[in-house]
């Protein structure tokens, strides 16, 4: 695991090198549309759980920022669908245990 987030830091070092961040978390929600875009089935999906969720414009975007992070983790370029599903359900779970 340690070897997959090293590599993981290395992808975002790299992607936001000449920018004042540093880490997924970090991006503002202009960045945010321009590093993490999503295909039309994962934009379906983050729609749908956008309206039975009912989560805020604020948790959509830490929704897509977390989804980035998994996609580096699996050293994916691109966020793929089940990117997306994994960040909701961590989502969910954080509004579960502190919402």
């Amino acid at each position: 695991m340690k070897n997959r987030v090293n590599v993981a830091r290395k992808l975002q070092h790299k992607r936001y090198q000449n920018k004042k961040v540093y880490t997924n978390a970090q991006l503002t929600n202009a960045m945010v549309k321009t590093h993490c875009k999503i295909d039309k089935e994962g934009e379906a999906l983050i729609k749908t759980a956008f309206h039975k969720l009912d989560i805020s414009a604020r948790s959509y975007n830490r929704i897509l920022k977390v989804a980035r992070t998994i996609a580096d983790l699996d050293g994916c370029e691109a966020i793929q669908p089940s990117h997306i599903a994994q960040a909701i359900q961590f989502r969910t779970l954080d509004r579960k245990y502190w919402g």
